[in-house]
């Protein structure tokens, strides 16, 4: 007898047994996937595993939309490149004319999810050509590297997502690469209005143009709320232009008050859309804080973040450590008000990022004693933030 082994995190193993018959066998395994699992007679050979067996296969972060570092469900008026939910970026032109929120409306979710990303409009704007307003979300480079995009094998993606909006019509959106000079703007159809819907594009790979695979800007997946025609394509085929939706599609922000939310966005390899994959949420937060992170108190009790040494009678220096290690060295930003022990008293705290996994600190104060130790902390006040970002 053969015997093929699966192993699992918390399942232990899954051990099938089958006759050693020369040649190649075939097992159909219950999976959303479909794949099949084919081994030799004499078990030495195992493939086709379906993607659930084979790492993360969502190359979308937080495409649940259970991360809102910055905002914690508030809604906010977003800036020209901004992110708002983690990994979710915006890109407008002109402001001011949409906002964006974490379960805007509280509405209910599909079946399956807590959260979603709702955009609503703020006014009845009429587009023009050069206008673009789009929900953004930029894959690393490492994470599509294996789709071999720009070669003869470049592999196909599928993308699927729940959306529901107030509006119904052909809705538009495109995958581009980071130079932006190649683009595929796909549609989609919202029939009945304020009503989840479930979609899947599926989008041969690109045999040409540029695609980087490390950690710069890989792939970017973006859904048009409204966009004019310079920046939109005829819908289903690669371009060597810079799209971000298709031809003709329906502008949220042509209308007062109308919504556009998203969950679920899954982009895998294949024909086909599987289950959604859900990570646990440590799983994901770690994954977000690759890209941002944030550091400060939420209420009113004081949090320290770091023993610095007193270097001399002005100044003290010391080290802050990230809670991920970030895609490149990030740049720092401070708000609020901090303090520092012996002498409690304020501190404004300088940062000096040099690497991807610590940044340095600087405080100026006085009355200080070189060799004493000083301690860093918000006091509580629940407005003080360290913002830690290496976004792509």
């Amino acid at each position: 007898m053969a015997s093929i082994k699966l192993k699992g995190d918390t399942s232990g193993e899954l051990t099938i047994q089958a006759p050693a018959v020369a040649g190649t066998n075939t097992l159909d395994l219950p999976a959303s996937s479909g794949t099949l699992l084919t081994t030799t007679g004499d078990g030495s050979q195992l493939t086709g595993l379906p993607n659930s067996y084979a790492g993360t296969k969502n190359r979308i972060i937080n495409g649940n939309m259970r991360i809102d570092q910055r905002n914690a469900g508030a809604s906010v008026t977003p800036a020209n490149g901004g992110y708002t939910l983690d990994r979710w970026q915006t890109y407008i032109n002109p402001l001011g004319k949409y906002t964006v929120q974490q379960d805007a409306g509280a509405v209910t979710p599909p079946v399956g999810f807590t959260n979603y990303l709702g955009a609503t409009s703020t006014s009845s704007y009429s587009i023009t050509s050069g206008d673009y307003f789009s929900i953004t979300h930029n894959i690393e480079g490492y994470n599509i590297a294996d789709l071999a995009w720009g070669t003869a094998d470049a592999k196909t993606v599928t993308i699927s997502f729940w959306v529901r909006s107030s509006l119904t019509g052909t809705f538009g959106g495109a995958l581009r690469n980071s130079v932006a000079n190649r683009s595929y703007p796909f549609s989609y159809t919202i029939s009945v209005a304020n009503t989840w819907e479930q979609k899947t594009i599926t989008i041969p790979g690109d045999t040409t143009g540029t695609w980087v695979t490390d950690n710069g800007k890989g792939v970017a997946l973006l859904f048009g709320l409204g966009v004019g025609s310079t920046r939109s394509g005829t819908a289903g085929s690669w371009a060597a232009a810079n799209y971000i939706s298709s031809t003709g599609a329906t502008s949220v922000v042509g209308t007062s008050g109308a919504t556009l939310y998203i969950t679920g966005v899954q982009l895998e390899v294949g024909d086909t859309a599987t289950d959604f994959e859900n990570l646990q949420y440590g799983q994901q937060l770690a994954m977000c804080q690759r890209y941002f992170e944030i550091m400060g108190s939420s209420g009113s009790t004081s949090n320290g973040y770091a023993v610095c040494a007193v270097i001399s009678s002005t100044l003290t220096r010391g080290n802050l450590w990230f809670k991920t290690e970030k895609r490149a060295t990030p740049t720092i930003t401070v708000a609020g008000t901090w303090y520092s022990l012996p002498q409690s008293i304020t501190a404004s705290a300088s940062f000096f990022p040099s690497n991807t996994y610590n940044t340095g600190i600087g405080q100026t104060w006085s009355g200080l004693t070189v060799g004493q130790a000083s301690y860093l902390y918000d006091g509580g006040s629940g407005t003080s933030r360290v913002l830690i970002s290496a976004e792509l």
